[in-house]
């Protein structure tokens, strides 16, 4: 058996339906991960970096990055995480409604480790979250928390 922790996942969503559902499938899910939400890119970069309110704040293992952000796009939000030192190692997965070939590209231009369009059904939105959270927990090795900073 190997060592199990559960992850911090940060979700930088603006949308509530797509909160919701993002948070019913990780309910779903038998691995109980932790989601922390923020609203914005302003807020995202404050949770990061542990300002504003989120002096508290875990550091995320995964992030799920909407592009379509108010105060400050995902993809300025990704251009910040992926040039800060102490952040970059910290997966980013897009998660948004955008499937322009632009947005791809510009992702991984900008370190994205991963792309992938919301679908609009509701099952299989619930099963692409499932198999991203699968992803992270049972696939990928993360650096642990204090090999990152």
């Amino acid at each position: 058996m190997t060592d199990w922790r559960p992850i911090e996942v940060l979700l930088v969503e603006d949308d509530q339906g797509d909160i919701l559902l993002t948070k019913e499938a990780f309910d779903f899910n038998k691995v109980r991960n932790r989601l922390n939400v923020v609203n914005d890119g302003e807020q995202a970069m404050a949770f990061l970096r542990r300002e504003e309110g989120f002096a508290e704040a875990p550091r995320p293992d995964l992030i799920l990055l909407d592009l379509n952000l108010p105060r400050m796009s995902g993809m300025e939000v990704l251009r910040e995480v992926k040039a800060d030192q102490a952040l970059r190692t910290i997966p980013v997965v897009i998660l948004t409604t955008s499937e322009a070939e632009e947005d791809i590209l510009h992702s991984y231009r900008l370190h994205a480790n991963a792309y992938v369009s919301k679908p609009v059904d509701f099952e299989q939105f619930i099963r692409v979250v499932r198999q991203i959270d699968d992803f992270f927990v049972t696939v990928v090795k993360l650096p642990s928390q204090g090999q990152r900073l």
